[in-house]
């Protein structure tokens, strides 16, 4: 009996992974504008409300928050971090705008307008990627979880593991919530994945593969040089991305997942 019970549970789980690797789709895209920008942001978090920009660059020393109308042109405004901050992902929530640190455990708060920094909130562990789905904020960290969180205290409310389409999956990163998913870029890999933010089982896959060959065709290779970067473009129904020290912006539409 305990045999063919094991038989069973085993079966059942084949089922399982099966069923949610014919869930995923590998999505195709049209790519409806190219914009030129400068190659030395080293994109963390993007964000764009349909006139302006907000974009935070990384590395410790050389960490930025700018605002900006045309990514080719000087920012509007732009905010120097702390030396010894490295600055991560981004969101805007109402009128306040969050930004995640790699290893310092803050969350710096600002207001939306005038980019003021208004209080620091604390966290455990690194900060990746940051965006809202209206009620809450969601955090990645590097791993195959996200953490949801109260936009006041930053305190964990819940946790979400990622699964699904035959894989495992980790260094999860840069995020934007999008017609009820939740996109990821994957660091180091050329993909975005779309996430069930309820099951956290993977809808979607977009691979980026030939922006990023396009972007970096007339520069030197340079290991740090990856896809990253997801920005909403509610008015053209698409997805701006971008990578690390990529000269371009890239508006693409994804066919299907509410595109």
């Amino acid at each position: 009996m305990k045999s063919a019970i094991t038989v069973l549970l085993n079966h059942l789980i084949l089922i399982a992974i099966s069923q949610s690797a014919l869930a995923t789709e590998t999505l195709k895209y049209e790519l409806l504008e190219r914009k030129p920008r400068p190659a030395d942001h080293f994109t963390q978090g993007l964000y764009y409300d349909g006139k302006r920009w907000l974009e935070s660059s990384g590395l410790y020393g050389r960490s930025w928050l700018a605002e900006y109308t045309d990514p080719s042109a000087n920012p509007v405004r732009r905010k120097w971090l702390a030396g010894n901050r490295f600055a991560e992902g981004l969101a805007v929530f109402g009128d306040k705008l969050y930004l995640l640190t790699y290893r310092a455990g803050e969350v710096q708060v600002y207001d939306r307008k005038s980019l003021s920094q208004e209080k620091i909130l604390g966290y455990r562990g690194e900060g990746w990627g940051l965006t809202s789905d209206g009620e809450q904020l969601i955090m990645s960290n590097g791993s195959d979880q996200l953490t949801f969180r109260d936009p006041e205290t930053f305190a964990v409310t819940s946790t979400l593991a990622v699964t699904g389409g035959g894989e495992r999956w980790s260094r999860l990163n840069e995020l934007e919530y999008v017609h009820g998913l939740i996109w990821a870029n994957i660091w180091q890999d050329p993909r975005v994945i779309a996430i069930d933010p309820q099951t956290g089982v993977v809808k979607g896959v977009l691979n980026l593969q030939e922006l990023q060959r396009d972007s970096l065709k007339e520069q030197q290779w340079n290991v740090d040089a990856v896809a990253n970067g997801i920005a909403w473009d509610q008015a053209r129904n698409g997805l701006w991305v971008t990578g690390k020290y990529w000269p371009n912006l890239y508006l693409i539409r994804p066919a299907g997942l509410g595109f």
